[in-house]
């Protein structure tokens, strides 16, 4: 259940991302308020997978989840550039997670 709760956090930290994007340094408020409730369960459901899988793990997860994430937006919605390099990276990152979830 853990895992679960921590791959939720990870997509809600892909939502804070996105709308801090949109709120245009918290010029408009329904993207500004997108981001406060993103950010608040993200940090809550990350919170509470610690509980059982540890702190560093569930971090880089988190992270990595919401990094993938984000350039994925970034790339489809907001036209960012996809580079070989780039995608490269992607991909090791994928590994660096699954790494990590097969060795917790």
């Amino acid at each position: 259940m853990s895992w679960i709760l921590l791959i939720l956090a990870g997509l809600f930290e892909i939502g804070f991302t996105t709308y801090l994007k949109l709120s245009d340094t918290f010029s408009k408020p329904w993207p500004t308020l997108g981001f406060i409730v993103c950010a608040g369960i993200s940090f809550w459901l990350l919170m509470q997978a610690t509980r059982d899988i540890p702190l560093g793990t569930a971090y880089a997860v988190w992270t990595g989840i919401g990094v993938l994430g984000t350039v994925i937006i970034g790339i489809v919605v907001f036209n960012d550039p996809l580079s070989p390099l780039r995608l490269l990276f992607l991909v090791l990152l994928i590994g660096a997670i699954v790494g990590l979830k097969a060795v917790s």
